[in-house]
């Protein structure tokens, strides 16, 4: 195992930055240099958290009877794999009871959709929803994704074991990674951040945001705001 690599401090590499605004003051380098650096720090987290995620013991067996209907016909929950070893769910909030998709999950996918290719070459990624597939396949194509792998719970067990259905029944967003190893299926790790580790006056969301949308408007004076929330038509 090999040592750690020894790392510059955040505020020197963030004086290091040869970055110039046209016609900025040197009031406002003084503050931008100063946030570089928290920038600096806020990536090694990342990569702190991310290192000791991969770090987990391994998680629970997956001994469920999931089954789901996809666009080619019924699979059940080895089959979401692939060729894969490590298979990424998403569940969907588009349950029967909704007249129409979530649009904070469908902002998401429909972000992801553009990425999908590019997931594949690594790793398996689907998207679970309880609307029969007829259905989800319908809204997909009014969308226009081309990449996502919708499927269908079909008897809604793997949604209510994965974080997928709410205390009263309804849709909850959830992120699930599983692995494969020797034939074995195991949970590997679960978005865990809701309303009950929720910063004050801050919707619920994960770090870092698994949204696109939020990351940039994050870099903007706007910011996200607490009054506006993507819409599925404007």
């Amino acid at each position: 195992m090999t040592d750690a690599p020894t790392l510059v401090s955040a505020t020197e590499l963030a004086q290091r930055s040869q970055y110039r605004i046209p016609n900025e003051s040197a009031g406002y380098r003084r503050a931008r240099t100063a946030l570089l650096a928290e920038e600096i720090e806020l990536r090694r987290h990342i990569e702190r958290v991310a290192e000791q995620r991969r770090a987990l013991p391994p998680g629970g067996d997956v001994t469920g009877d999931y089954r789901f209907q996809g666009e080619h016909g019924p699979v059940d929950f080895a089959d979401l794999f692939g060729d894969k070893q490590t298979l990424v769910v998403y569940s969907y909030m588009f349950g029967p009871q909704r007249e129409r998709p979530c649009p904070m999950c469908t902002s998401l996918l429909s972000a992801w959709d553009g990425e999908a290719r590019d997931v594949d070459q690594r790793v398996a990624l689907a998207v679970v929803a309880r609307s029969p597939i007829e259905r989800l396949v319908a809204f997909k194509n009014e969308r226009g994704w081309r990449n996502l792998k919708l499927y269908s719970d079909l008897n809604d067990n793997y949604s209510r074991d994965y974080f997928g259905v709410g205390e009263n029944g309804g849709d909850d967003p959830a992120f699930n990674v599983f692995t494969r190893h020797d034939g074995t299926i195991r949970h590997f790790w679960s978005g865990e951040m809701g309303a009950e580790t929720a910063d004050p006056g801050q919707d619920p969301r994960g770090a870092p945001d698994l949204m696109p949308l939020w990351t940039i408007l994050d870099a903007t004076p706007e910011g996200r705001a607490s009054d506006w929330y993507p819409k599925l038509d404007y």
